[in-house]
Order: C-alpha cells, then structure tokens, then sequence
C-alpha cells in the first residue's frame, strides 16, 4: 500500500542537514522552544472553559491553561476513535489517505516510513521523551525507536487488560477484584465499570505517567525537549480514587438532553452508529445507575485535571518554563446517552468536539472559534519549532490563529469514520454523509443538540454543497488488520503472514 503524497525522505533528511550549521548559529541567539505534548483521552467539552455540561465541572487546572493560552473552542478530532485518532495526529494524515480507520490497524506494519511527530522532533536534535497513552495504547501501536526514553501506560487492577496476549501482553494484573463489578451493575461490556481501586492513590496509572513527567521537568535540560505525556483517563473504566468522586454529590449531577424521538429523522448510516453500545446504556438506565455513571466519568474528568496540574507546576516551577509551548488535546468526545448512544465512534458533536489549548512564550490569552481539527498540530508545531514544510501533512498551521484568534479562516474541519462517513463543521453547521448516501445538516445556532436535521431543506442545499466539498472524493482502501501479521512484543516485529516481509520496531 502506498500513500497519496508522503515520504520525501532524501529531500528531507538533505534539507535537514543543508540548513543544520545555519540553524546551530541562530540557535546561540534564539534557543527552540521546548514542547509539553500532553493528551487526555475521551474527554468530551465537558470542562469548564467550554461550557459544554449544564452543571459545575471541577477542572481548575485546565481552565487556568485557557486562560494563558488560545482555547480552541471548536476544535474536532481526526476520528472518533482511539486508535485512528492518534495514528492521525502523530503521522499528521488523515485516515482517508493512509486507510487507517479503525483500532484493529497497526500504522506501522502498513506504513513502515511514515515520520511520525516525535521522530521528527528527534531528526531536528530535540530530546524526545514521553509517558501514558500517546498512541493507542494497545502492544504495537507505540514501536521504541519513536523515542529516547517512554514510560509505557501500566494498568493496576482493571479488569479489561487481563488475558489478552495480543493486545496487552505485559499486563499481569492479577484475578478480578473481588468486589468486581464496582459500580454494582452487572451485565455491562467488559470495560464498562467505575468505582476507587483498593490501591494507593499514588499507584493509579495516570498517577504514574504524570510522575514521569514531573521527574522530566525537575532535571537539568540540556538541550531543547519533546515531552509527550498522556492521560487515559477519562477512558473506560472509571477508575479513580474517591475524593473525585467526592467532587460530585449525586443529586447535583446533570444528565445530558435527550429527545426521545432524535433518531427519527436520521438516516440508516447514522442510526447504525447510534446503536453501537446501545446495551450498556439500556443496561445502566434498568439499574437507575445513569446519574451514578455520569457521576463517575465526571470525577474522571476531574482527576485527569488533577494529573495535569501536578506537569503544569512542575513546569513553572522548572528552568524552562517561558521557552515552553505547551499543547494539550483529546483524542475525541464521548456520548453520555445522546442520540440513544453511550460510547463514541460517531459523527455528532459529542463525539467530535475535543478540549485544544495551545501556549507559546509569545501568545497573548484568546479564545478561537474558527473550526480546527487535531490534524492541524502536526504542522503547528513544526511552523512554531522553525521546522522546514512537510508536503505529506493534511493539516494546516494554526499560528496564524495563535497571533489572532479572529483571523480570517478559509476551512471547516472534517472528520472521518471508517471508510466513506465524514463530517464537516463549519462555525455555525454540521453536515453529515455516509457511504450509504445519507446526510445529516443542523444548525448550530439554532440547535445546539442537533437535534433538528435540515438536510431536506430546500433554503439549506447551499450550505450542504459547500461543506460537502470538503469531503474526499477518493478514500483509501482499507490498511491491512491486525490479523495479517505475525507480532513479536519481545522484539517489537510484524511478519506479514502472506508475504513474510519483516518491519522492525526497534
């Protein structure tokens, strides 16, 4: 498989050292600025700064981010999907161009020279280091040659990461714990649970990824760094420890809006989607557990803030503070019974609408309400670092909205589902089409839960015209699955089972 327009490789790796003495002597002058890449995963606009839950959210941390930075207040994902969303922001393409749509892809088996974000970091002398879950977490998404150092995401106790050798080899929690299911809801999906663990607070994953970063930051820098750290929370399981859950008294908590008839004017693609999961949402509804479940991906939310606090005071407690970008963004959102779904994987606004906060040493404290997409960061970040253009890159560099956030902005973001299914949003619409030919359309500013689909309206055909001219024509056929290689964990190898060709993680 092939893709559309990357690998430059000679071109860029000559220009890399063409240009390397010039930029040793401006780097006397002007150092580069040091990336902080943080993630958190699964976290819809339910925080503070965008308003997006009808109750009180406690997210101080990233609210106090906002405040320093440009808050990106319609930023979308690639995919609303774990796997296809990171693999997008960190190759910077989107799944229409390499075919990977879903968490059964490895990227690198398929595309074995993608320069991936941090390898790229690494090419122009940085320090590339990292923690937690930056790409998907699963074994074979995360090769070791993309890093100088990688504190690898290690599960305590929860009860999906057992007796899968394939995705989780190194994974020895141990038997369930005795009170499983926590919530006290049976008959949920394997990862659908929520409750404190019996183990220090100090011993939770994202408590551990978090301390890699802190322990980063506290050392002598000598030259310019990329430090990715990523958050699994607010991922399934809801496992965090009490005090978060504490944040939240029961009767306070807000269920999301629901129009019990929503579906009815959406078509076969849509209703397909929405039905995804759909079991575990009726199963928490029997048990009259949903504010409970609310509840818990809320003290989530919480406690991921509560990690990002701990790196963001480490950095301003460090050396390198000021000469510090600093980028933080979800993979996607999450349904919370919104059109009759729990889960994500669909093409609706709680799905697709992410958290995006960019700092710079020069930014001035904005708000942006251009649509942006998480395909854009790749080439943000190689504009503000002075790295050179990179044709293989689907986004575009957002410094122009970092300068000013009302700038004029000439594009919708588009995200992409699975082969053929996109949306487009636009700063007042969304417009959905499926393989299956059926579209969506609604109106923001008069229906904010889309809850009112226009596409049949005849006033509106413009508006899906124009926004439909951002979809792909031509999508990429499907990557290669999983089940076409041979992996080795101990060697970080994939064998291709047919034609016994041999790519190299290592």
């Amino acid at each position: 498989m092939t893709l559309k327009k990357h690998l430059l490789w000679p071109i860029v790796v000559v220009a890399f050292f063409i240009g390397n003495g010039a930029r040793s002597r401006a780097e006397v002058e002007s150092p580069r600025p040091n990336v902080l890449f943080l993630a958190v995963d699964d976290m819809r606009d339910w925080v503070g700064c965008l308003g997006g839950y009808e109750g009180t959210v406690h997210t101080p941390h990233l609210d106090r981010l906002a405040k320093r930075g440009i808050l990106f207040a319609n930023a979308h994902c690639a995919s609303p999907k774990c796997a296809p969303s990171r693999a997008a922001i960190m190759t910077g393409m989107r799944p229409s161009t390499t075919g990977l749509y879903e968490n059964g892809h490895w990227w690198k088996p398929n595309f074995p020279d993608i320069v991936t974000l941090p390898v790229n970091f690494g090419r122009h002398g940085y320090q590339v280091v990292g923690s937690g879950k930056i790409y998907h977490h699963t074994a074979g998404n995360d090769p070791p040659y993309q890093w100088d150092d990688f504190f690898r995401l290690t599960f305590r106790n929860d009860p999906w990461f057992r007796s899968d050798k394939l995705n989780y080899p190194w994974s020895k929690s141990g038997p369930y714990p005795k009170a499983y299911p926590l919530s006290g809801v049976k008959g949920l999906g394997h990862e659908n649970d929520w409750g404190s663990l019996d183990i220090p607070n100090k011993d939770y994953d994202d408590a551990l990824s978090a301390d890699y970063a802190v322990r980063f930051l506290k050392q002598e820098q000598k030259r310019p760094f990329f430090l990715a750290c990523g958050l699994f929370r607010p991922h399934l399981p809801w496992y965090v420890p009490q005090e978060y859950f504490d944040l939240y008294a029961i009767n306070e908590v807000v269920l999301p809006q629901v129009k019990d008839n929503d579906l009815d004017d959406v078509p076969d693609g849509g209703k397909k989607l929405a039905k995804s999961h759909r079991e575990d949402l009726n199963t928490i509804r029997k048990a009259g557990r949903q504010k409970e479940a609310v509840r818990a991906y809320l003290a989530s939310i919480s406690y991921a803030d509560a990690q990002l606090g701990r790196v963001l005071k480490a950095l301003e407690e460090s050396s390198v503070a000021e000469n510090t970008i600093i980028v933080l963004w979800s993979d996607h959102g999450w349904h919370l019974g919104e059109k009759q779904h729990w889960h994500k994987s669909t093409l609706w606004e709680e799905a697709t609408r992410v958290p995006l906060i960019i700092c710079t040493p020069e930014t001035r404290p904005g708000v942006c309400k251009r649509p942006v997409s998480l395909l854009d960061l790749y080439p943000t970040l190689n504009e503000l670092c002075d790295f050179e253009p990179m044709e293989s890159l689907d986004g575009v560099s957002l410094t122009g909205l970092l300068k000013d956030p009302n700038a004029d902005w000439d594009r919708p973001a588009v995200i992409e589902f699975r082969r053929g299914n996109a949306a487009v949003r636009s700063e007042r619409f969304r417009y959905i089409r499926y393989s299956g030919g059926g579209e969506e359309l609604y109106d923001h500013r008069s229906d904010p839960h889309e809850w009112n689909n226009l596409t049949s309206s005849s006033k509106h055909q413009g508006v899906k015209e124009e926004l439909g001219k951002w979809i792909v024509k031509k999508w990429a056929p499907s990557a290669l699955t999983k089940k076409a290689f041979e992996f080795d964990p101990e060697n970080y190898s994939w064998t291709n089972k047919k034609t016994g060709a041999k790519t190299s993680g290592e």
